[in-house]
């Protein structure tokens, strides 16, 4: 799972103190939806980190953050969101590994049904999520959404 070089690689949970770096990691890694002046910005992931429900959890290499994932749940449902691993770190099973990470954190919450959106123009996380167990439910779904502003 590395590029050949012994690498020392730890995920773990992320706070404010690492946003900046989350942000940039996020942009990096061409996530699209992001929303830095709404749900993203530092005073609501620190909202959403405070719920109780949510887990960011980051894998640094050699201290360096180079993927992330968010856990989150409704108390019923595990939901693993925005996956991302840096672009020049991708294909080395860090996306896997991050996945069984976030599996792990809902677990130890006592949920024990896990979920994934993935959006149709992402067939690599599509692809990912199926190797790691994941199976579409219906092809069907369609994902709706109502929102308070377009930053939300």
């Amino acid at each position: 799972m590395s590029d050949g070089q012994s690498e020392q690689i730890l995920i773990r949970p992320l706070g404010t103190d690492e946003y900046d770096d989350l942000m940039a990691l996020w942009q990096r890694a061409g996530l699209h939806s992001l929303k830095p002046q709404g749900r993203d910005s530092r005073a609501a992931i620190t909202r959403q980190l405070a719920s109780g429900v949510q887990t960011i959890l980051g894998l640094e290499i050699e201290h360096q953050l180079v993927g992330a994932v968010i856990a989150t749940h409704d108390s019923r449902k595990g939901w693993i969101n925005r996956l991302v691993v840096d672009p020049d770190r991708r294909r080395r099973g860090y996306g896997t590994q991050l996945i069984q990470a976030a599996e792990q954190v809902l677990r130890e919450q006592g949920i024990q049904v896990i979920a994934a959106l993935i959006e149709s123009d992402n067939p690599a996380s599509l692809a990912l999520f199926e190797r790691a167990g994941y199976v579409q439910v219906d092809a069907g779904m369609y994902y709706m959404t109502k929102r308070d502003s377009a930053e939300a």
